[in-house]
Order: structure tokens, then sequence, then C-alpha cells
């Protein structure tokens, strides 16, 4: 996500409170928060959200609010998962990719959630979601969709995206520490979970172009399928009351149907 003066429309959408919330470990991100369906439409079905903001501290789960309230009255139960960030305790590579694991790990683990998993990253959400569906490392996941997401980190450090976020995210250049971002950038790596990705066509945070480097290297056999936001915006992507969140709908549908 931008660092921008004004905070985004989305976060003026009504929501309401989580029915539950669930700490998970000592530090304040070791949390997730629940939100039950309208059962008489309940789908079976775990939606997972990760939150964006490059990786730092400025944007947290809270933002999702309005996303997780209408996606359980779409049917789905929802868990908006936390993570530290670039400066906080446990934050940065590894960290951070090791707490957001730890706390998926505690979802399936969750009795009174379904079996059936999906997660939704955006932004740098979209980044983590993308790497936990590669090299087979969450057999618990079922798929994974990325809004806006940050999914190749070569191509975003050629863009400067986040005035450079991904190296404060990972402790220097490609040059400078170059085993980190072979391990945290999905596009060096072999995607084993099925993921849909989602670009807003005039997002200008994160470019469809990120996603266009990606896919370009994937393998024709590669469980990934791209569906571009016609007039969604970084921010559109994520707001229930955009025209893009029927097609964030449809593919945590089409997802769960495979």
């Amino acid at each position: 996500m931008a660092e921008v003066s004004d905070e985004p429309e989305v976060l003026s959408r009504p929501s309401r409170q989580p029915d539950r919330t669930e700490v998970t470990g000592p530090e304040q991100t070791d949390v997730y928060d629940v939100w039950e369906p309208d059962h008489a439409r309940a789908r079976g079905v775990t939606v997972g959200l990760v939150h964006g903001g490059f990786w730092r501290p400025h944007y947290d789960r809270a933002h999702l609010a309005p996303l997780a309230t209408a996606l359980s009255r779409d049917g789905f139960h929802v868990a908006n998962l936390e993570y530290p960030r670039t400066g906080m305790p446990g934050g940065g590579w590894p960290g951070t990719g090791d707490a957001l694991l730890a706390r998926v790990a505690s979802v399936v683990a969750d009795t009174d959630l379904p079996e059936t998993l999906v997660l939704v990253g955006h932004s740098a959400g979209g980044h983590l979601v993308t790497w936990l569906a590669s090299d087979d490392r969450c057999p618990g996941l079922h798929g994974v969709v990325g809004l806006g997401p940050v999914v190749d980190l070569g191509e975003a450090d050629r863009q400067h995206l986040g005035n450079d976020a991904a190296r404060a995210f990972l402790g220097g250049s490609p040059d400078e520490v170059p085993d980190a971002w072979a391990a945290a950038d999905p596009a060096r790596q072999r995607l084993t979970t099925p993921a849909a990705l989602v670009p807003g066509e005039h997002d200008d945070v994160v470019p469809p172009s990120v996603v266009e480097a990606y896919a370009a290297g994937r393998p024709a056999d590669a469980p990934l399928t791209t569906a571009l936001a016609r007039g969604a915006d970084h921010f559109d992507l994520v707001d229930p009351e955009h025209p893009a969140y029927l097609l964030v709908l449809a593919e945590i549908e089409e997802l769960t149907l495979r």
C-alpha cells in the first residue's frame, strides 16, 4: 500500500465487531479475529484475510474489517490475521513469514472453523499468501487470492514500490542479502497451491505489471489464474462497496470448487 496522506475510503465502510478474537502467543501481533457467517447462508469455508501496508506498521488488520464483515454476510467464516511488520518485534525477514505460517497453523487447528481454508491477501498480504502457496509450504491450504499483490519482489524493487519497501523488509538490496531475496520472493519459487491473482486496472500503488511479471515466469501447468479488476484502484480491491468485490467472491468460489 502507498504512503498516503489521506486514509483510504474503505476505512469508512460499515463493519461490525468480530465475534471473537484469538490470542496465539505473547506478542501483540499473535492474534486473529473471527467473524461467523450468516448461518442460513453458511458455505463451510474459512477465508483467512492478510492485510497489506508494504510490510510496515502503519496499516494493520483493522482496515480489512469491512471486507471481513461483507464476506461473513455472504456466508463465509472469516479469520482476519495479524502479523509483525518491519521494525516491530519479530518483523522483517524471515520473522514475518514465520509468524504468518504460525498464524495459519492456528487457524487450521481452530476446531470452530471449517477445514477448507482460502487465504485472501492484499498488497504485501498478497505477497505473503502467494509465498505460503509456494514450495509446498502450507499443506493445509486450499488456495489463495492475491489482490493487488506485491507478488514479484524483483519487479517491485525495479519500480521502487513503496519507497523501496522490499529492501526495508528484507534488510538490504538483492546484492546485499541475496539469500533473503531468494527465500522471500514467490517469483523465484514453485507455485504448488492454486492461486488467483487480481490486479486493479487503475492501481498505481502496485501496478498490474507486477502480476504480469510473476505470471510470465510460471510454467504452463502452474495452478495460476489472473483476472484484471476493471475500473479498480489499489484500495477498491478490498472495498465491499466496489464492483471488484464481486470478482473477489467469484475467485474465492472458484478455488473452493477445485
